[in-house]
């Protein structure tokens, strides 16, 4: 076996607010991703600029992401790491900017809603950074159910599928019926009163009757895509069981599906 990795020490600029672990991607094949919502302006320069530090002289080894980043926030870290990639509408700064060639299987991300599409767009670039093929499919909500059938086609070439819906959240258990690859279910915030601020689609989500729906936590686009590639990693695709002989017309052989709950909280 490969000699473990020590986590590399933290710079003195970062004393009293975060220890970033360097490591993670050797220890679990995905680096760590910040999460700057909660913190101020000031301390995600620092971490920007450790990371910059990193990669003085050298061609980064891995990709990080900087999630829910305000306006302010963005600027801070583009004024340490100027060629970063920013995507205002998902909230997310990537370096080094380049997306990584893709391998593994195809990830497919469905916006229930164009209001869902922050959310959406967080996971998908999550998962396209994290090294996957991954798609984007807008305004497909139950709704007008016309509109996701008429992609279903599109649907049965994923290896797992990104489900991002506010209001009822009926939405993955639709897909989750119609499809053999695991459904991602990520719950929005988007909704009225009774929506709860995303509750009630969460709590849709995870009744669901459909088997293979996985649910992250609300507008956690960040937990889905993440998920999403560990899951589209893969060298093979995500077949159905085959046909086989039996006393009935519809035996198959194979593993059934299974319902869970899955939320990747890899951020610092």
């Amino acid at each position: 076996m490969p000699e473990p990795q020590h986590p590399e020490p933290a710079g003195p600029q970062l004393e009293g607010i975060a220890d970033l672990d360097f490591a993670r991607a050797d220890r679990r094949g995905y680096p760590e991703a910040v999460l700057c919502e909660p913190k101020s302006v000031d301390q995600v320069a620092a971490i920007a600029g450790a990371v910059a530090d990193r990669a003085a002289g050298r061609e980064p080894d891995q990709v990080t992401l900087f999630t829910r980043v305000s306006e302010e926030q963005a600027k801070a870290v583009l004024g340490v790491l100027p060629d970063a990639h920013w995507d205002r509408t998902a909230r997310l700064v990537a370096w080094p900017p380049a997306v990584p060639e893709p391998s593994g299987g195809p990830v497919l991300v469905l916006s229930a809603g164009t209001s869902d599409v922050p959310v959406a767009r967080e996971a998908l670039l999550t998962a396209r950074y994290l090294g996957r093929s991954a798609e984007l499919v807008v305004d497909v909500g139950v709704a007008g159910l016309h509109r996701v059938l008429g992609k279903l086609d599109r649907l049965r070439t994923a290896r797992v599928i990104v489900v991002a819906a506010g209001m009822d959240g009926a939405l993955p258990s639709v897909v989750a019926g119609l499809v053999r690859c695991p459904v991602i279910a990520l719950p929005t915030s988007v909704g009225y009163g009774a929506a709860f601020g995303g509750l009630a689609p969460l709590l849709t989500m995870l009744n669901s009757c459909a088997p293979g729906v996985a649910v992250v936590n609300i507008d956690n686009g960040y937990g889905a895509g993440h998920l999403a590639a560990q899951i589209a990693q893969g060298p093979e695709p995500n077949k159905g069981p085959e046909p086989v002989e039996g006393p009935g017309p519809h035996t198959t052989t194979g593993p059934s599906a299974s319902s869970g709950a899955g939320n990747p909280e890899d951020q610092s």
